[in-house]
């Protein structure tokens, strides 16, 4: 891992993608800000000839796409300069759709889209946050589609209410990209660009594998998984329950526990804690439930207690860094993978072929290297709250 990290550091430095915002005409309910230091580099981002490319390990992908798909890996997706100048010349216009737009998993995807979108000569006219309502998310396609994008990117709340919205942008020629899911029905190539995505059965494993290491390789704990039909969060709980179960028999999972939305992860792992009090640890199945698990887990007095989970939020980070019950947890890298989705986005207009699904490499963060992964997730250093606790 710690080869990784330094090869990934070392990329860091070298790499052409810079945070760039949007107009101030841009339509936004993400509420997200960027720092000054993201300011600076938007303007030295925009000037000269350019290539876009993916500086990222080339790295094994474990994670499958929605159908079944092999990985191709984010590494392999490029624009040449003649192809970026191109597609400035079409004037072209995008919008994001989000699901949920009030963390830094989602702050992350849209910096990285916006940075690249606005290389590509591309204006960002719409950033929606459907605040994981599957119909709130069909009116926003719907209020988007009045803007007239070529592009939309976008993650559906749910496969199924969100795919005649989606289908219906699809059919008036709008270049459709996905981030993790694809609404039901819909095929690549015809209806959509591609599905871009962490390897989230990657992610899963780094949380067993830090589980185990935490615990001893034995103990009892408890899965809270998200109670719904979404392709990348079944991936992360399988990859860790597998895990657990084939290499480390002696931690036995003993409670299972579903969340249909972000803040019911405190009400599930209370009740959980509360049946099972000899709880030696929990997996959540992503940061922002985690936090609540983390509350829990201190009203029922918690001490020696391990929670892993996926996705690197400042919160989660805090704990971590200063040594709480979030022991480590499986990165994915969201500036990246919004990159990824621009790129796909410009292939869709040159009319070149895109892969089905495309991945970004998993990343294993513990105490030891949260600093140097927080610079990895989001091309910038941590927040001022973490380093001061992580030194």
């Amino acid at each position: 891992m710690k080869k990784l990290l330094s090869i990934f550091t070392m990329i860091l430095f070298i790499t052409s993608i810079a945070l760039v915002g949007c107009g101030k005409d841009n339509t936004t309910s993400s509420g997200s800000k960027e720092s000054d230091s993201t300011k600076t580099e938007e303007t030295a981002a925009v000037s000269g000839p350019i290539t876009i490319n993916q500086d990222i390990p080339d790295q094994e992908i474990l994670s499958k796409g929605p159908s079944g798909e092999a990985a191709v890996s984010a590494k392999t997706l490029k624009l040449t300069e003649e192809e970026v100048q191109k597609i400035k010349e079409g004037k072209y216009k995008a919008a994001i759709v989000m699901h949920y737009a009030g963390n830094d998993w989602a702050t992350a995807q849209i910096n990285g889209l916006k940075a690249t979108f606005a290389k590509m000569g591309i204006k960002v006219v719409a950033v929606t946050d459907a605040q994981f309502k599957a119909e709130k998310q069909v009116s926003d396609i719907e209020t988007v589609l009045a803007k007239k994008p070529d592009i939309i990117v976008g993650i559906p709340v749910d496969p199924v209410s969100t795919a005649s919205a989606f289908k219906k942008a699809a059919d008036a020629g709008v270049k459709v990209v996905f981030m993790d899911n694809k609404p039901k029905g819909l095929v690549a190539g015809k209806d959509y660009v591609s599905v871009v995505s962490a390897d989230n059965y990657g992610n899963g494993v780094q949380a067993a594998e830090i589980m185990a290491k935490q615990l001893g390789g034995k103990g009892k704990i408890g899965v809270i998984y998200h109670d719904a039909d979404y392709f990348v969060t079944k991936q992360r709980t399988e990859a860790f329950e597998k895990t657990i179960k084939e290499k480390y028999p002696k931690i036995k999972i003993v409670e299972r526990g579903g969340i249909i939305g972000p803040n019911d992860g405190e009400k599930v792992a209370s009740g959980m804690l509360t049946k099972n009090r000899d709880l030696d640890g929990m997996f959540v199945v992503w940061d922002v439930p985690a936090e609540g698990a983390l509350a829990a887990a201190r009203t029922a007095g918690k001490k020696n207690f391990v929670i892993t989970t996926i996705d690197l939020g400042t919160n989660v980070a805090l704990d971590i860094a200063s040594g709480g019950m979030i022991k480590g947890l499986g990165a994915q890298l969201p500036y990246d993978q919004g990159i990824s989705e621009a790129i796909l986005a410009g292939y869709s207009l040159l009319g070149k072929e895109a892969p089905a699904y495309v991945a970004v490499p998993a990343l294993n963060v513990t105490k030891e290297n949260v600093l140097d992964a927080w610079k990895l997730v989001y091309h910038q250093e941590a927040p001022n709250s973490i380093q001061g606790v992580a030194k």
